[in-house]
């Protein structure tokens, strides 16, 4: 486990640093594109690790916002804090992880933040009505386990910088193309044809990075976190039958989108119905995991 908390800091500190990389690039060609001359590289740079420190420090209340959560409250929540309160003292953690909420029907749940003092774990609402106390243990030990793992570091801050490069890539392309067609106007086009080709390759690049990017987030992390809430709650059972109800419900995730998908502790997308895991998908296949699990036994 120790090992995979180190891999997880390193692979974190790699994509960071792949992610300024690239703003700084992104950055640099709309600077120069505007005849900011040699200051252009001090922006890009300025810009970049910028929007690197804000990633990493607010990656968890960006993801939160997105999925549209609210803390969960004692009085309303009083299962679910009791469960996590004594996974806490099982995982040997000092702190307790923040708990949130999503009013959705769908039965779900993701971990989120930058290590386990700033952590979070969230559910929705048709997890709390649908499944059973020691199914919803398993659930709230798997997230535990990626807070205690460090893979919701990892996780949180590719959701956030990819979406940022994508963005920016787009934003690019659109300026770049707006340009050249004014530019054709004006008679001035020596540079933009230059530009727009720049724009497009990103375009083209970002959405692969972005892809690339989340299959960092392997599915031996699922394997493992699914491994390690069995050892928090000594019933892998319970998780079987939570993510057989989980995967098999019908009810799609309002909130849901491709950015924060690889999160969640199964696809919220009831069209990504796989039987066996590519190395394409952002889950294993539930067939796989129950696998898994029952092989602990």
């Amino acid at each position: 486990m120790y090992e995979d908390i180190r891999s997880n800091k390193i692979k974190t500190g790699v994509i960071i640093s792949i992610f300024t990389i690239v703003i700084t690039l992104i950055i640099y060609y709309i600077c120069m594109a505007f005849d900011f001359g040699p200051v252009s590289i001090v922006i890009a740079l300025i810009f970049s690790i910028t929007a690197s420190f804000a990633s990493y420090y607010n990656s968890d209340k960006i993801v939160l916002s997105m999925s549209g959560a609210r803390p969960a409250t004692k009085e309303e929540n009083q299962k679910l804090v009791n469960i996590l309160d004594a996974l806490v003292v099982s995982a040997g953690l000092s702190v307790t992880p923040q708990l949130y909420v999503i009013e959705d029907s769908q039965p779900n749940a993701f971990a989120t933040g930058r290590n386990p003092e700033h952590s979070v774990i969230c559910v929705t609402t048709g997890l709390l009505e649908k499944l059973d106390y020691y199914e919803l243990e398993g659930v709230i030990g798997h997230e535990l386990a990626h807070i205690v793992n460090y893979d919701i570091r990892l996780s949180a801050v590719v959701t956030v910088m990819v979406g940022f490069v994508v963005m920016l890539s787009d934003m690019f392309s659109r300026t770049f193309f707006y340009g050249g067609r004014r530019s054709n106007r004006d008679n001035d086009n020596g540079g933009n044809a230059i530009f727009m080709l720049i724009g497009l390759i990103f375009l083209i690049l970002a959405p692969i990075f972005g892809q690339l990017a989340k299959l960092a987030i392997s599915r031996r992390r699922e394997f493992l976190a699914d491994a390690t809430s069995a050892k928090f709650t000594r019933n892998p059972d319970g998780l079987i039958s939570a993510l057989t109800k989980i995967c098999n419900d019908p009810n799609e995730l309002g909130t849901a989108n491709k950015s924060t998908a690889h999160m969640y502790i199964a696809s919220p997308f009831r069209d990504e119905k796989i039987t066996r895991s590519s190395i394409w998908s952002t889950h294993p296949s539930l067939d796989e995991r129950v696998e898994a699990l029952r092989n602990l036994k």
